[in-house]
């Protein structure tokens, strides 16, 4: 890739930071045993490695490290989630509830279940004329839950517009009511403080690759006390995990994504700030050097009644009135950034995100998505701004909808 491209699609994925490369590199060439083998010293030191990972992974969310579960990213610990919680026998009802605007890979789990005769609830969320558009309130999820309600799935920080969900409200409202509740926490986790005990939820899904990790290894947090939440495998065979995924442990990885945890946790106080005036100097040059340019999503500077940002701080969704997204993308050759989710990207339909807050097609379809991160700098935001702006305004000229 040529260096002087820049990356603004960290929603997407992350670069994987160097000292989590130094953390995981003797694990394939020196201390490279099975952590399932338990009869000589390499299978005993890849054990501990795993072990030690776990309870650095367990703390960083306030969990217990017999609480997680490595999968081989958030999909695939939506996935086990919601159909573990969904296919476990006696489960007293078959029917959940979740958010229109969810990431597909809770969406379509939920789609896949409701054609199995599960009932599946999809709230709305706040319009784009709303105080916070995309929030959902916890008197929303309340006014759906029912007697067979057996979860409610609620993604943390949206992917595409930032907006961070009540979760301590829901999951409060959850435990009273007697129900599970999942969270879809691959963006916040490693960028905002997240806590299984004091957001209350039962099951928590992240990824590696959006905390400058490596790419396929995840986790699934899983309460094993008030309640003991019990679930139906997806993947058996060997038993591994307490037989709720089996497969031999990639070591590396797992060491990977505890680094990786670890070096947000210490930098994340700093970062959010850091970030958020990254993300404020970009909307600012954009405005400042163009018309008709629209924020998607809660306000930049909306905060909740605990003073913790309503918004992702690296997250910024733009619309440009006579342009089409697509096409901005591909006239900056030099700026990565993205349309939307990148695990939608096969499909051309226009963002549901985006189309949830009542947004017209147009308006969805000139949107772009910015994804700052660690590794982005002021001078990158410049130099964004510059290219955003020549571009936009050269597409215009050519659009016969531009005035």
């Amino acid at each position: 890739m040529p260096s002087d491209v820049i990356y603004m699609d960290n929603q997407s994925t992350t670069r994987v930071d160097p000292r989590v490369v130094e953390a995981m590199l003797p694990y394939f060439t020196e201390q490279y045993g099975n952590a399932g083998s338990v009869s000589h010293p390499f299978g005993w030191e890849a054990q501990e490695a795993v072990e030690r990972a776990t309870a650095s992974i367990a703390a960083s969310i306030g969990a217990s490290p017999k609480e997680i579960v490595f999968t081989s990213g958030a999909t695939e610990s939506n996935n086990l989630a919601i159909r573990g919680v969904a296919e476990r026998a006696n489960r007293g009802g078959n029917h959940l509830v979740s958010l229109a605007t969810e990431h597909k890979a809770v969406l379509d789990v939920l789609a896949r279940l409701g054609r199995r005769d599960y009932e599946i609830t999809l709230l709305p969320v706040a319009s784009r004329e709303s105080e916070v558009p995309g929030l959902v309130t916890a008197d929303d999820v309340a006014a759906a839950i029912r007697d067979d309600t057996i979860l409610v799935s609620v993604m943390l920080a949206n992917n595409e517009i930032g907006v961070i969900q009540p979760l301590a409200e829901i999951g409060h409202l959850c435990k009273e009511r007697g129900v599970l509740l999942h969270c879809d926490a691959a963006q916040a986790v490693g960028k905002i403080p997240v806590d299984v005990n004091a957001l209350q939820v039962d099951l928590l899904s992240f990824s590696g690759h959006k905390v400058y990790g490596p790419r396929g290894i995840g986790a699934l947090y899983v309460r094993r006390k008030r309640p003991h939440v019990r679930l139906d495998p997806q993947i058996v065979g060997g038993g591994q995990q307490g037989g709720l995924r089996s497969g031999t442990l990639d070591v590396p990885a797992i060491v990977g994504l505890a680094k990786a945890a670890k070096v947000c946790l210490e930098e994340m106080p700093a970062e959010m700030t850091r970030l958020a005036e990254l993300r404020d100097r970009l909307f600012a040059g954009l405005t400042r050097e163009l018309t008709e340019v629209t924020l998607n999503g809660p306000p930049l500077d909306a905060v909740a009644d605990d003073g913790l940002p309503r918004r992702l701080p690296g997250n910024l969704n733009t619309s440009f009135a006579y342009v089409d997204g697509e096409a901005l993308m591909m006239s900056m050759g030099a700026l990565a950034v993205s349309s939307g989710s990148a695990c939608t990207s096969a499909n051309p339909e226009p963002s549901h995100v985006l189309r949830a807050l009542g947004m017209s097609e147009d308006e969805v379809r000139s949107s772009l998505r910015f994804g700052l991160g660690r590794f982005n700098t002021e001078a990158e935001v410049d130099a964004a701004i510059e290219m955003v702006a020549e571009a936009v305004v050269r597409l215009r000229k050519m659009s016969s909808l531009a005035p």
